[in-house]
């Protein structure tokens, strides 16, 4: 868990954005009943039970796309 949430915080301070500004983005296409706070983003991200879909928003807001690679 420490290292998902790790690389995902690594990946959004290297993008150069703050967690309080992804989470301003992520709620301007949400309805007002599922908007989130940068808090519960971050709870989500300790205890790792962040959803992929939320991972996949950040992601695209930062600027990145999440491929699967094969090994």
């Amino acid at each position: 868990m420490d290292n998902i949430r790790n690389e995902i915080k690594s990946y959004i301070a290297a993008s150069g954005w703050s967690l309080v500004d992804i989470v301003a983005k992520m709620n301007e296409s949400r309805s007002e009943s599922e908007q989130t706070t940068p808090q519960n983003i971050s709870n989500k991200l300790t205890r790792g039970t962040i959803k992929y879909s939320e991972v996949k928003e950040i992601a695209e807001i930062i600027g990145f796309k999440i491929t699967w690679v094969k090994e």
